[in-house]
């Protein structure tokens, strides 16, 4: 796996950025994480908007919760040609007439149905 080389701010900004993502998507509001966790909902906000750096067990909470790898909040990356099987491919073709905000949304679902199937977060989501 490849690491998007960047500045220590760039990263932590980075890190935020799809801590937020993952957080909006999955439909959680920061009060319910704060819960889960254990990390105050100030810290949260803080957290996301890249202010304030995550430590390793923080991010392993995260990852557990969100049910995302720790990998993907890193911004770890593999080439197409390890990690993407055939079919994958035929889908890579097919959204290439999508518009880029529908590939970010099909890429989203993509990793909701590879993240979020191995169990629900729980009860607290934002209705």
């Amino acid at each position: 796996m490849t690491r998007d080389p960047s500045t220590p701010e760039a990263a932590q900004k980075a890190l935020g950025k799809r801590l937020r993502e993952t957080r909006e998507f999955l439909n959680l509001s920061q009060q319910f994480v704060a819960d889960q966790t254990g990390i105050p909902r100030s810290a949260m906000s803080d957290i996301e908007r890249g202010v304030r750096k995550v430590d390793s067990l923080e991010l392993q909470q995260f990852s557990d919760l969100y049910r995302f790898p720790v990998a993907y909040f890193l911004g770890d990356k593999t080439t197409e040609a390890e990690s993407t099987p055939e079919n994958l491919r035929a889908l890579n073709r097919t959204a290439r007439d999508l518009t880029a905000k529908d590939r970010q949304e099909l890429l989203k679902f993509a990793l909701f149905l590879q993240h979020f199937r191995k169990g629900e977060p729980g009860e607290g989501r934002k209705k």
